[in-house]
């Protein structure tokens, strides 16, 4: 009989989670305390307890071909990044393509899970759930926590002295739905993440003045990148990773600097990071530095005090008439159903092999996915998370010992503090393509690029040369998908299509540029002029200078 699964949430994690327990045979049960599926991407015009809430104009960071799921790509003429609306359109087509629906009961919240009391013999869970005011128990052999970090608000009060004062209005980003009602407002956003960013940006386009009020500053960078691109398909290779691993710390830091200021010198846009040892996650926005720089968004320093109409800065400017004040600063997890002897969750940082399975339980029957924030997007990486995890319900793949698990627990953690630093903020942060890896060689789905050098030079040159997608994970291994080579071959086609909608005709250009070097009596244009011509006759163009 296949084992069963309680998969709590149908977000990203949660409806990838259903797919990989029917994948491996398991026998899944999914438990959405809202009325649908999307978990973070579905828009609702009021916030809702107890589930991740999201403004209207939110679009994706991370790139299409990046955040799709490995073994179903994107429409091709969806657009690279994609509108709320647009992304669960998407999850949408996923769960009716590999029919999830009818494993999910909705309205229905998650009041306990708790072991059994035989647990460290069999591992079973029971979780007792709500709906319609009716409680009801039932046990489970597994069970996959996939509630994400973005449902509960954090407002550290305490740091920002005599906000009680404060006699115009204040609230979390996570209460922010639209422009609406804040015209003629004087406007100041605490915070320096994406959605202090957005929310900026979007207001001051109706508000009378918006102030952006930063601790530590952050790299700020284009959707746009290289030779117009998006910007993940080209930072996040293999080649490029592998040359990152190499330079030396110091190195590394410059090169890194010098590449996030070359759109603009953040430096004069006062949002050149505090401590630029650090490898900050960036913040994505395309508007932000031309609104700085119509003075539409100011940027100030961390608010030191409140009074009852102003904002008092730490360089000792003060800010009049205040009429909101957003605080755009973050969030915190907890596991409410949870005892904390299974997690225990101090300092918003939750001790978990690899951001997946508690080490210390008797059996390892628990997993949590989506609980991480990569530098790179989110869905692969539950994704691999949840493949992973079925594999060890499953007995497929084993854990080590609890020892090693703390030991790698504790040596992820300092890693983590090197690279990112003890900002609250980044307790969840990690690589990207290293991680994946790691998921990877635990479902035995890593790409063995060196074998494909021999058969499929091709393809192992894309893999290691080009955007590191999710369709690599797909080539070999359980969970073999044959659509990933074509997907990965296919790849800039796929990112061109939404945006290459006139088609250029290139010898048509090429012979208004002819007409136009017959007008200058430069010598050297006349020279081009004939190797231009030669060029055409080559192309069998009976064009050419007399």
């Amino acid at each position: 009989m296949a084992k069963r699964v309680a998969v709590i949430g149908s977000g990203v994690s949660g409806l990838t989670s259903i797919k990989c327990c029917l994948d491996e045979g398991l026998q899944p049960t999914c438990f959405e305390r809202s009325d649908d599926i999307g978990g973070l991407w579905r828009f609702t015009e009021k916030v809702e307890e107890g589930r991740a809430s999201i403004y209207r104009s939110v679009i994706t960071n991370s790139s299409k071909e990046m955040s799709c799921f490995s073994d179903f790509p994107m429409p091709e003429h969806f657009p690279n990044f994609l509108h709320n609306t647009k992304f669960l359109e998407y999850l949408k087509l996923y769960a009716k393509n590999f029919d999830l629906l009818k494993y999910i009961q909705f309205k229905t919240t998650v009041i306990s899970v708790r072991k059994c009391q035989d647990f460290s013999t069999t591992g079973q869970w029971i979780v007792v759930t709500e709906s319609n005011g009716k409680q009801v128990s039932d046990t489970f052999d597994a069970v996959m926590v996939c509630i994400g970090h973005h449902r509960e608000s954090y407002v550290p009060l305490q740091s920002f002295p005599g906000i009680e004062k404060f006699k115009g209005q204040y609230f979390h980003s996570r209460q922010y739905k639209t422009p609406e009602g804040f015209e003629g407002k004087t406007i100041l956003v605490v915070g320096m993440g994406n959605s202090a960013s957005d929310i900026a940006v979007e207001l001051c386009q109706r508000a009378a003045q918006v102030y952006l009020s930063t601790r530590g500053g952050s790299w700020v960078i284009s959707r746009v990148y290289d030779n117009g691109y998006p910007w993940d398909t080209v930072i996040h290779t293999r080649y490029s990773n592998l040359i990152r691993s190499f330079l030396p710390w110091t190195l590394l830091k410059w090169v890194t600097e010098k590449k996030m200021n070359e759109w603009f010198d953040h430096e004069n846009y006062g949002l050149v990071p505090q401590n630029r040892a650090l490898m900050k996650e960036q913040v994505f926005n395309d508007d932000l530095p031309s609104r700085i720089l119509c003075g539409s968004v100011v940027v100030k320093p961390v608010v030191k005090e409140f009074t009852e109409t102003s904002a008092i800065f730490e360089d000792g400017t003060v800010m009049e008439n205040v009429d909101v004040v957003i605080f755009a600063t973050g969030y915190s997890f907890s596991f409410p159903f949870l005892e904390e002897s299974v997690i225990k969750v101090e300092n918003n940082q939750a001790p978990l092999y690899k951001h997946v399975f508690p080490p210390q339980l008797e059996k390892p029957s628990l997993a949590v996915i989506g609980l991480i924030q990569p530098l790179g997007p989110i869905m692969p990486t539950a994704e691999l998370q949840a493949r992973w995890a079925t594999r060890v319900f499953k007995g497929l793949s084993v854990l080590p010992s609890e020892n090693t698990m703390m030991t790698d627990t504790l040596k992820r953690r300092e890693k983590r503090i090197h690279w990112f630093g003890t900002s609250r903020s980044q307790t969840l942060q990690t690589d990207h393509i290293e991680y994946l890896d790691e998921l990877a060689e635990g479902s035995g789905a890593k790409p063995k690029i060196f074998s494909l050098l021999l058969t499929d030079p091709r393809l192992a040159l894309l893999i290691f040369f080009g955007p590191c997608s999710p369709f690599q994970f797909r080539l070999t291994g359980p969970g073999r998908w044959d659509g990933a080579r074509n997907a990965i071959l296919t790849c800039k086609e796929r990112i061109i299509k939404p945006t290459k909608t006139r088609v250029v005709d290139k010898i048509t250009f090429t012979l208004k540029s002819c007409i136009v070097l017959t007008q200058s009596e430069n010598l050297f244009a006349k020279v081009r002029l004939w190797q231009s011509a030669d060029v055409l006759k080559d192309r069998n163009v009976k064009h050419g200078p007399k």
